[in-house]
């Protein structure tokens, strides 16, 4: 049994404005520091199967197929056996 660890994220050229309203409300709190915040998604994946390989073929494609928009979102991951 595997463990998928998958962000996904925004690509630098599209605008975020969920993370502009983020950086907007830290600065109000007196987050002074803060330059910019870039939102995204996580996901943890318990997958049945023995074989890395075989496992991280059927997360890259439940990424491409459905937790990350290629056209605007890129996507990385983790495998960790438990």
């Amino acid at each position: 049994m595997f463990l998928a660890k998958i962000h996904v994220t925004l690509k630098p050229t599209v605008n975020d404005p969920q993370g502009l309203t983020i950086a907007r409300a830290l600065g109000r709190l007196d987050f002074d520091s803060i330059e910019s915040v870039r939102a995204g998604k996580y996901f943890e994946v318990k997958i049945n199967g023995d074989d890395e390989t075989s496992v991280g073929s059927d997360v890259k494609t439940m990424c491409e197929k459905l937790l990350a928009n290629l056209v605007i979102e890129t996507y990385t991951y983790e495998l960790e056996a438990i």
